[in-house]
């Protein structure tokens, strides 16, 4: 089959995993990555062809020029240059620009990569020292949000993931009328089998299946971080990892001698967004923007969720699995498994490099096994979706003749696909329990309930809950659908009932 030379293709990837710490700085895994990920491509020459070096967000360290520190390392001459924000769905965002730009004939090599060592800065940090790395930003740059959270989400401590994604699953699991028991029993038997891929995954942090039980049952080792989720069933981010993938126009693939059983292919990719504040989605457990992204991907590339012969799902929340198996009635038991790689909380989520990762995973996967693989994204609060099929056959979205660069965009879809719920800041009055957590502390003690409600006019907002006796009856008794009673204590809302 005659394949239009415009066709981007992936042809070069790799992972790199430092277990003894201290490791390598960041910059120094980025280099790395990038040269193996070109020695991988089989071609000479590769990183001086570049033509735009792009960089995922690290938290790890703050450099003053990253894209070009790297470029200097590698003796590229990139004219494009990308550095994203903080998000998991920034490696697919990344990668679906560049191809889009190769197949609008704007360019015909791009590196991406990414990589983290927050394993050496807490290894760094426990021995009293602080890491010595080049080029430190002066000064600091703002973190990486694209916007801030809301003034509610800040004022009730409501803005950091393990506190989000549990209230969102309480909402899920109260509307599918599981008991907190069956919760549990039956996150442990959908990400049993993840640690298990994890295992046999040489570039896994945790290499080491678990039984059902014990990834939900609580412990020492194991305590919750937002109840009802254990630490053994959420993304684990002090890693030190990085990846790199290199894509290219199927002419310079051609003229640079990449084998075709090499070559892998973004057949159609899709993005989308749920409201911002978790608070204002209409359904708390849903996500009507994932199965937006999930549909539109999955006919751009032409080809249906049967024939998807290997998935990795993005698995940072155990709601995050459930929301993509809703969106695409996907059974989260099936026989093909929910990851490449072992998934976030088991493989490591070097914070949002992950997708690099799991790419060069899947493409590693369809060289040995041909076919159609889907990689999925999840940004900030199960908010972003990417959602990308790649496969061993050119088509789809890059057909011959097709729309190639218009057929990468959501265009004509709302960004939005839901409109947000009004929130209101501070409220005093009867409400009833939409969502809620437990919020723990390192020790593994309960610290206070983080709820969001309904409110009797139409809206939301958010409290917390303080009482011990309260805190305590909020794990062992279902709140969702509770009435309660918010008073004001300042710019906070407080519960009880």
């Amino acid at each position: 089959m005659s394949v239009d030379p415009r066709t981007p293709c992936l042809v070069g990837v790799a992972q790199h995993t430092v277990r003894d710490q201290p490791g390598p700085e960041p910059l120094d895994l980025w280099e790395l990555v990038a040269r193996e990920a070109a020695a991988d491509a089989g071609a000479p020459g590769l990183l001086e062809r570049l033509d735009s070096i792009q960089i995922v967000y690290t938290e790890s360290w703050q450099y003053d020029d990253p894209v070009a520190r790297l470029a200097e390392r590698l003796g590229a001459r990139p004219r494009h240059h990308a550095y994203s924000s903080v998000s998991g769905t920034a490696p697919q965002t990344l990668l679906g620009a560049a191809a889009a730009a190769i197949a609008a004939g704007e360019m015909d090599a791009a590196l991406v990569t990414g990589g983290e060592a927050l394993a050496t800065r807490r290894a760094l940090r426990r021995a009293g020292e602080k890491p010595a790395w080049s080029h430190r930003a002066h000064p600091r740059p703002p973190y990486g949000w694209e916007r801030p959270p809301h003034p509610a989400e800040i004022a009730h401590e409501f803005f950091m993931p393990v506190h989000t994604y549990p209230v969102m699953e309480s909402a899920r699991r109260a509307a599918a009328g599981e008991s907190i028991e069956d919760e549990m029993r039956d996150r442990g038997r959908m990400m049993a089998p993840m640690s298990r891929v994890a295992a046999a995954n040489p570039h896994a942090w945790h290499r080491r299946s678990w039984t059902a039980e014990e990834l939900v049952t609580p412990g020492p080792d194991n305590r919750f971080v937002g109840w009802p989720y254990t630490k053994r069933t959420v993304a684990f981010m002090d890693v030190d990892q990085a990846a790199a993938l290199i894509i290219v126009s199927s002419g310079l693939a051609d003229r640079l001698g990449v084998p075709a059983e090499r070559r892998t292919y973004l057949r159609g990719w899709a993005y989308a967004e749920d409201p911002w504040e978790v608070a204002a989605r209409p359904v708390l457990g849903e996500s009507p923007a994932m199965a937006a992204a999930a549909r539109h991907a999955l006919d751009r590339a032409g080809a249906g969720l049967d024939e998807i012969g290997a998935l990795d799902v993005y698995s940072c929340f155990a709601v995050a699995l459930r929301a993509a198996c809703a969106a695409t009635g996907l059974d989260p038991l099936d026989g093909r498994g929910l990851t490449v790689t072992g998934g976030l909380p088991y493989a490591g989520a070097p914070v949002s490099v992950y997708v690099l990762h799991s790419t060069a995973a899947m493409a590693a996967r369809l060289r040995e096994q041909p076919g159609h693989g889907l990689v999925t994204g999840v940004g900030m609060h199960l908010t972003k979706h990417s959602w990308a099929v790649w496969s061993t056959e050119p088509g789809g979205a890059f057909r011959q003749g097709g729309p190639g660069l218009g057929a990468l965009r959501v265009a004509g879809e709302p960004v939005h696909v839901t409109e947000p719920v009004p929130l209101a800041g501070t409220y005093a009055g009867p409400a009833t329990v939409a969502g809620y957590t437990v919020a723990h502390g390192r020790d593994g003690a309960a610290e206070r309930g983080v709820l969001v409600v309904d409110l009797p006019g139409g809206g939301r907002a958010h409290a917390v809950v303080r009482e011990p006796a309260l805190v305590a009856e909020a794990e062992a008794a279902e709140l969702v659908g509770r009435r309660v009673e918010l008073a004001g204590d300042g710019p906070v809302n407080v519960a009880t009932w």
